[in-house]
């Protein structure tokens, strides 16, 4: 800043006002499209630490996992065109997951705008319908208005991604700075007649069950929503990769809805009378395709909570809408007076019953059982551990065998978005460096952020990165056998020696191929203190945790040629 003028920088004010809003910790892949903001963050680099990527869809699946551990936007930047797409999927996977994120990218400058410059793309066209707020920045004293609607913006209400695009010759250009405040979050509240109507509910009912999911939630607000579950003797599952909102191990809960759900969990569903339904959009992963509950009035009396309005009535019309955030209807049902809940504790203990037999290790085909893996992590691994996983039917071991602690002991995309474990793993130890984090991944999902090992060996963040690996796009190869038995094309891959590239990378390698050889290579992965990768070779047959390859072609092939009588 001149002092004579009072003028800064765009790039400064930027930075300056990130301070303001409390940012720390920021992710990009440079790029000559900013180099003023890089140039700003290079005066406060002991305030903000900036954590230098791979790849701009690593960058921005490190942002979107901040922002999803912490409760604060996590903040991203990259350069303009090529970087910006590449950022496409973190911006997607925020919005389904409702992760408050501010994806800042570079824009060519307003003298070649619209002439399909260098790179040059419309963000508000391209971002449009994926983030909360698509907006371009051109003048540097309007940077503190805009940035400070960003932050508010994406964590308020239903939380989400905010895109801000940067024109070069703004970010060059100076300006005086308006002074702004630090954001505050702004949610609705529910109303004393809206939680009055949700006990009579409770009152009215038989076999009640109480659903969490989606975002907003904080550990007070897991907490409140647990003390709710007590008094009521609720029955308590969880949504698609929202497992670590309510601990596991507690008597009360009934195991996850989504992929791979439990068919007596399924059927209980389907039976309950009541569904409280906190913080889910009730979408299709939850709901099985839109099938678990009737379109567009449930069969079951349905309470719907949600902080975002415009989610209440979307698809499903529910006997009660309430719109709130999280931890304020959460505080409100802790105080709820109790319900009778000695005529549904009977249905409340076999839900849990059934949810435990679920995690009992199973018998699969090979010298590497995954469900035995899992289960020795679950009695070893120290009870604040992180689980990070991409997308695949890999991620059904951990999902089905893995019982989450609480709040924030996982990391897993609801939009599904494969190459997610290792970039989110690498935001974790950054957040929490005192932490164990782990980060689960198939062998093609692992390939589309792997490079992001080299960002944890750079920064010295210990992490175990587990690659499951069967030589296949596994979900798509199982789909293909379903419905094209016997004609397998596309599927197939050849992967390299992981353990041996990880090497390569200057982090730990272990190859496992059996039970017996699980145990010692964790040991020397432990022993190591490096960033590790532990390559978990399976039967390739072995392709979800409930049946096989085989199993479904034969059942595809019998459908197919049915026997003539």
């Amino acid at each position: 800043m001149s002092e004579a003028s009072g003028t800064a920088r765009g790039g400064k004010i930027l930075v300056d006002s990130l301070l303001t809003h409390g940012v720390d910790l920021a992710f990009c892949v440079p790029g000559e499209s900013y180099l003023a903001v890089l140039d700003g963050l290079y005066d406060v680099r002991d305030q903000l630490r900036l954590v230098v990527c791979r790849q701009e869809g690593g960058a921005a699946f490190m942002a979107e996992a901040y922002g999803k551990l912490t409760g604060r936007p996590g903040v991203c930047f990259v350069t303009r065109g090529p970087g910006a797409t590449n950022a496409a999927i973190g911006v997607h996977t925020a919005q389904q997951d409702s992760s408050p994120m501010i994806l800042f990218v570079g824009q060519v400058g307003s003298d070649v705008m619209e002439r399909e410059g260098f790179q040059e793309v419309d963000y508000r066209k391209m971002y449009g319908s994926m983030a909360k707020w698509v907006a371009q920045i051109d003048r540097a004293d309007r940077i503190p208005e805009m940035v400070s609607h960003a932050f508010h913006l994406a964590v308020s209400g239903r939380p989400g991604p905010v895109v801000l695009a940067l024109p070069e010759d703004m970010l060059m250009s100076e300006a005086v700075a308006p002074r702004v405040e630090r954001y505050r979050r702004v949610s609705a509240n529910p109303g004393s007649r809206e939680m009055a109507q949700l006990r009579n509910h409770l009152i009215q009912c038989n076999r009640p069950m109480l659903i969490l999911g989606g975002g907003d939630w904080n550990v007070q607000a897991c907490k409140d929503i647990q003390r709710f579950a007590e008094k009521n003797y609720l029955p308590v599952a969880c949504t698609f990769r929202r497992q670590d909102l309510f601990d596991n191990r507690h008597g009360l809960y009934c195991g996850d809805v989504g992929i791979g759900i439990n068919p007596k969990l399924q059927k209980r569903i389907a039976e309950a009378d009541l569904l409280i339904v906190a913080g889910a959009r009730l979408g299709e992963m939850t709901t099985g395709g839109y099938t678990l509950l009737s379109v567009p009035r449930p069969e079951q009396r349905v309470v719907h909570v949600h902080p975002g309005a415009e989610e209440l009535g979307r698809v499903y019309q529910a006997s009660l809408m309430i719109n709130s955030g999280m931890p304020e209807f959460a505080e409100w049902a802790a105080q709820l007076g109790a319900a009778e809940s000695e005529r549904w504790q009977d249905w409340s203990d076999g839900a849990n019953t059934d949810y435990l037999e679920n995690v009992a290790p199973v018998s699969v085909p090979g010298a590497l059982n995954l469900s035995e893996v899992v289960h020795w992590l679950d009695t070893h691994l120290p009870e604040d551990a992180i689980i990070a996983n991409g997308a695949g039917n890999f991620a059904g071991w951990v999902s089905r065998f893995h019982r989450y602690t609480g709040f924030r002991t996982q990391l897993g995309p609801t939009n599904g978005a494969m190459g997610y474990g290792v970039p989110s793993a690498v935001a974790a130890k950054c957040v929490h460096p005192e932490r164990m984090v782990l980060s689960f991944n198939g062998d093609g999902d692992y390939l589309m952020n792997g490079q992001e090992l080299a960002t944890a060996v750079q920064y010295g963040l210990p992490i175990v990165f587990f690659v499951v690996n069967n030589g296949m796009y596994g979900t798509i190869r199982m789909h293909q056998e379903r419905e094209f038995p016997e004609r397998v094309h596309g599927t197939e891959l050849h992967n390299p020696d992981f353990a041996a590239l990880a090497r390569a990378f200057g982090a730990h390698g272990e190859l496992v191929t059996t039970n017996a050889e699980f145990v010692p290579a964790w040991e020397r992965t432990m022993a190591s203190g490096k960033p590790a990768v532990i390559e978990l070779r399976i039967d390739p047959d072995v392709i979800t945790t409930r049946t096989t390859l085989s199993a479904i072609r034969t059942r595809a092939l019998a459908q197919r040629n049915p026997v003539q009588g």
